[in-house]
């Protein structure tokens, strides 16, 4: 008999890469770890990983029955989705969001939570949308409010689902005083992106790339409300989404780019969740999102 513990053990070694990364994503310690995946490849009967340099990988058998676990898991996750159907607060629902939607879409989908399922338990953790989307897939989360741009889809994966959330404009952002009206005008301007690796920066050096010059990223910062300051203090120009000023005004001139580009958010789940929970947390999200459009839509 497999032990459905130690078969999430593998298959978040083939996921993650290395020992160390599972026992920091699972708070275990390495040693424990390696004294379980031990015991697994005693109960295969076959060996499971082997020495690669200073760090093990997968055998053909281990990635065999990786991906057997894979699916022992999504089984799992079925039924216990069905047992919370008898309850169906009864099991916390873990959300990863990003920054704008943490700050503008949360607040008011937990509103309409409280209203239409009480007693569900809701965590939130604002991580960016590359990690989020991993630990989906990982099962640290069981939902996951991502963002992609024109030109730079994300990868799509068939043990995930998703769903639309809205639309984002996205414009550019200058100083009060900046006299340039166009993208090509600030060549020479310092620019503040987010870090390197995410979908938001390759997205925005291509469209500086496409007015014909590459951008002086002086300023990496994952903190949108920080490049706001940054820019407001005349320090740097960027490009941000129209989410950040839902219930706010501007410091900053807002200029429209090229095309009027908008980023396409969206919440992922895992095809094998089925949960009453997770199922009123994404129609929330999307209600909280419509609502938002709205509003902009009378302001503007």
């Amino acid at each position: 008999m497999f032990e459905v513990r130690r078969l999430r053990l593998l298959r978040e070694l083939q996921l993650r890469g290395t020992l160390a990364a599972v026992a920091d994503a699972l708070s275990y310690s390495p040693s424990t770890i390696s004294q379980q995946l031990a015991q697994l490849e005693k109960d295969a009967g076959v060996a499971l990983l082997e020495p690669d340099g200073r760090r093990v990988r997968l055998t053909p058998h281990g990635e065999v029955l990786a991906a057997h676990a894979a699916r022992v898991l999504d089984l799992e996750e079925s039924v216990r989705a069905e047992l919370a159907s008898v309850q169906p607060g009864l099991t916390p629902v873990r959300v990863a969001v990003l920054q704008t939607a943490a700050q503008a879409i949360v607040p008011r989908a937990l509103t309409l939570l409280t209203q239409r399922m009480p007693g569900l338990r809701v965590e939130i953790v604002e991580v960016p949308p590359e990690e989020g989307l991993f630990e989906l897939s990982a099962r640290t989360f069981d939902l996951v409010v991502a963002e992609q741009y024109p030109g730079h889809t994300r990868a799509h994966i068939p043990s995930v689902d998703r769903e639309p959330l809205g639309s984002d404009p996205m414009r550019l952002a200058i100083a009060p005083g900046e006299t340039g009206r166009e993208l090509g005008e600030l060549r020479d301007h310092a620019w503040v992106m987010e870090p390197e690796g995410t979908a938001a920066r390759q997205w925005a050096v291509q469209q500086c790339r496409a007015a014909g010059f590459e951008p002086d990223v002086r300023y990496e910062l994952a903190d949108l409300n920080a490049q706001v300051r940054l820019v407001a203090a005349g320090h740097a120009v960027g490009m941000l989404p129209d989410l950040l000023w839902t219930d706010t005004k501007p410091p900053l001139r807002l200029v429209p780019l090229p095309g009027n580009p908008v980023r396409d958010l969206f919440t992922a789940a895992r095809a094998a969740t089925s949960r009453a929970g997770v199922r009123a947390v994404r129609d929330a999200l999307r209600d909280a999102m419509s609502e938002l459009v709205g509003l902009g839509e009378e302001r503007t």
